[in-house]
């Protein structure tokens, strides 16, 4: 199984703070979103992840590095414009390949027992 972190918005929305960064690199206690993410994906036992970057790529590129502080393998892969989940998705069909796959998004926090969930959603196999 793979992930793939959606990193490429704009983040209008949280102006006037991402005029100076990315948003999925704010801090909160002291570390950038994304760290947290990674940390969930990496408690998935997932190690392959492809990064969707935008403008802010070399950003999230300098502070991510290659994954291995996370212990997982980062892909970054490119994002021109911001077209929505689905343009993502078929962006990262090279990396995905035919593999099971969590899509995460970049700027968002989740509390609750996420190997629980991904358990039970390898269990019952819902359609998507």
């Amino acid at each position: 199984m793979k992930a793939l972190v959606l990193s490429g918005g704009s983040g209008t929305r949280l102006r006037p703070i991402s005029y100076a960064m990315p948003k999925q690199l704010v801090p909160i206690a002291g570390k950038p979103v994304l760290e947290y993410v990674l940390e969930n994906i990496r408690d998935l036992d997932i190690k392959e992840v492809g990064i969707v970057v935008g403008d802010w790529a070399q950003e999230i590129i300098e502070a991510i590095g290659d994954g291995s502080r996370f212990g997982l393998r980062i892909t970054y892969i490119r994002q021109d414009q911001p077209l929505g989940i689905a343009h993502c998705v078929k962006l990262a069909r090279e990396f995905l390949d035919e593999d099971d796959f969590v899509l995460y998004l970049g700027d968002i926090m989740l509390d609750g027992d996420l190997p629980a969930q991904a358990r039970e959603f390898l269990r019952a196999r819902p359609a998507a």
